[in-house]
């Protein structure tokens, strides 16, 4: 039996049991700040790997925050991150991880402008530890430790990405890594999990006095969540529970001990808005229709055939609004980068 025909023969009855099992009951409070007053942000499908079902994000009109509304439980996530880090989606994962060394570096390079001589680094959410690969070459007397829930870390370690892998939950692992770091990452990571809040608690137990705390995550407040609505790419549901306006994570932070030091946007910008919006349309619009998860049909294998003629120049528009008139537009950047210190 095949990878594919084991995935088909689990996903099968999952979802002839139906979706809606995945989710918890829907709040009407918000999870940051408890205020009642919310609105409806984001209604996306799987953007990631396009398994059935449908996702909405709720913003509150008190404080800003973006959470997913209602929440995937335990084992809803780990049906839709399933493929995606390890399994069928495995490679082209990795393979994506790989083109971005330049921000990798660019992240690491961030702790000079603070006089950091960073002896012990922990990368939590750290994949396969490339980011910890690259930046050995920024801080070549630092040693840099991984932590991801996943099994891509243990293949880190084995090769020679990172000098340390701790595969588990960051909360739970904080008290036997408490005092061990003199910085903590967090690269697009905090977005992902189910208590923001606990997380960072971990991050300030982990860390001496003095020690750093690097956040990046998306911004809610970007200018293209508003102009692309449903289709920004940064919403990535179903992954991304909560999403952080800066003032609120700054204050979250020092609630826990930290002192803020600096918000990088600029150098925090992933950019590409328009090239990934135009692949969210064309992705939701036809599917690879091979997928696992889903029946192959005529008609879905004619959707897919035309996104894939459409692709092409659609993309290639895009390309050049990103890389013409995008940096035009006032609050473009997308994501931005939190540095703080423990005191």
């Amino acid at each position: 039996m095949t990878a594919e025909d084991e995935a088909r023969a689990y996903y099968a009855p999952e979802i002839a049991r139906g979706v809606d099992r995945f989710f918890e009951p829907r709040r009407t409070e918000c999870v940051w700040c408890g205020s009642s007053d919310l609105a409806v942000r984001a209604v996306t499908p799987d953007i990631v790997q396009h398994k059935p079902g449908v996702f909405t994000l709720d913003g509150c009109r008190a404080c800003g925050h973006v959470f997913q509304n209602p929440r995937l439980t335990g084992e809803g996530l780990g049906f839709y991150y399933r493929d995606t880090y390890d399994g069928l989606g495995e490679a082209s994962t990795e393979f994506g991880f790989g083109l971005v060394a330049r921000d990798y570096r660019r992240r690491a390079r961030t702790l000079r402008a603070h006089g950091a001589q960073p002896k012990r680094w922990l990368d939590v959410g750290a994949g396969f530890g490339h980011f910890c690969k690259e930046a050995k070459g920024v801080w070549p007397d630092t040693e840099f430790a991984g932590l991801d829930q996943g099994a891509g870390i243990v293949k880190g370690l084995d090769r020679g990405w990172v000098a340390q892998a701790h595969r588990g939950s960051f909360v739970d692992l904080a008290p036997e890594l408490a005092g061990s770091y003199d910085v903590v990452s967090m690269h697009h990571y905090l977005e992902h999990t189910t208590e923001p809040f606990a997380e960072i608690e971990a991050a300030a137990r982990v860390l001496d006095p003095g020690g750093f705390l690097q956040i990046e995550v998306p911004d809610p407040e970007s200018a293209f969540a508003r102009l692309f609505g449903n289709h920004w790419f940064q919403w990535m549901q179903p992954q991304h529970l909560h999403m952080f306006p800066h003032a609120n994570l700054a204050k979250a932070v020092t609630d826990a001990g930290f002192e803020v030091v600096e918000v990088v946007r600029s150098k925090a910008d992933l950019g590409h808005d328009f090239v990934f919006a135009s692949l969210v349309v064309l992705n939701a619009f036809g599917p690879k229709p091979s997928r696992p998860w889903a029946k192959p049909t005529l008609v879905g294998r004619l959707r897919h055939y035309a996104a894939l003629l459409t692709a092409v120049p659609t993309v290639a528009v895009a390309f050049v609004l990103d890389h013409t008139v995008r940096h035009l537009i006032p609050g473009h950047t997308n994501a931005y980068r939190l540095i703080a210190r423990r005191v």
